[in-house]
């Protein structure tokens, strides 16, 4: 199994490529001389930004304010700058983990590359023993990093197309069936 770890990484984000509606999603880390991407799915990087979030809340709230986790993200750690190209992908992400290290102050996420038996309910009694461990992309980052990466990754998200104003679907460039309106385009029918 190979293991990409970035402990801390030089800079980690999330970002995406091509048109709205038509993304693909990334984490990427660099350090130590190199560049490790993964591709994920939209949903995954909004659900780790609300997660990554939600877990340095509670870090703040059960150490009554005493733990170095910022409140909100820093401007001076905003992270605007493009994915580095060119964007080699290592493995595509099935599964994700979050946790607190206490001794060192760190939050760690990994990212664990999708397999075949993702999709199935296996019995793990029954797992081949001879197949290899999916890959996976290990950060440590500081409180501080870890908010501006979520800030970064919620604006990411946000990006894409814009949500139609009566149902919340995403609009696309060619038009909506919108079903608040029972299919019917809002202005009526154009010749």
């Amino acid at each position: 199994m190979p293991v990409f770890d970035y402990d801390p990484p030089d800079r980690f984000v999330a970002g995406a490529v091509g048109q709205p509606g038509a993304r693909t999603f990334f984490l990427q880390a660099r350090g130590q001389g190199r560049v490790t991407t993964v591709s994920l799915e939209k949903f995954q990087v909004a659900v780790l930004a609300d997660r990554l979030d939600e877990l340095l809340d509670e870090v703040l709230r059960r150490s009554g304010g005493r733990a170095p986790v910022p409140a909100a993200a820093s401007a001076e750690l905003a992270d605007m700058a493009p994915l580095e190209m060119p964007i080699d992908e290592e493995f595509r992400v099935g599964t994700m983990a979050l946790a607190w290290d206490p001794e060192t102050a760190q939050v760690i996420i990994e990212a664990q590359e999708a397999t075949a038996e993702d999709d199935e309910e296996e019995d793990p009694l029954f797992a081949d023993p001879d197949r290899p461990a999916p890959a996976v992309l290990r950060v440590r980052i500081s409180p501080a990093l870890a908010r501006a990466f979520s800030r970064r990754a919620l604006d990411v998200v946000a990006a894409g197309r814009p949500p139609c104003p009566l149902c919340g679907q995403p609009l696309d460039a060619e038009g909506h069936i919108c079903v608040r309106l029972n299919g019917h385009h809002p202005g009526g029918l154009t010749a």
